[in-house]
């Protein structure tokens, strides 16, 4: 497993960090899930045989955030 921690612009309140946690466990490879909306990091733990970390931003674009890591 590895982890990766990305920072999340965008996220205003609790239902932010709530859509980017549901979107980021439903990527396939992805073990563990931590958002914090202050200061707006999303720590993810992953298999990288199975997921890598472009597709976990592409996850987080997707659903309207910009990502940094």
């Amino acid at each position: 497993m590895e982890t990766v921690t990305m920072n999340v612009k965008g996220m205003t309140c609790g239902g932010c960090v709530a859509s980017v946690t549901r979107v980021l466990k439903a990527v396939p490879g992805v073990d563990a899930v931590d958002v914090r909306l202050n200061p707006g990091q999303a720590t993810v733990r992953y298999d990288a045989a199975k997921v890598a970390v472009p597709s976990l931003k592409a996850a987080i674009e997707g659903a309207g955030y910009d990502v940094t890591t």
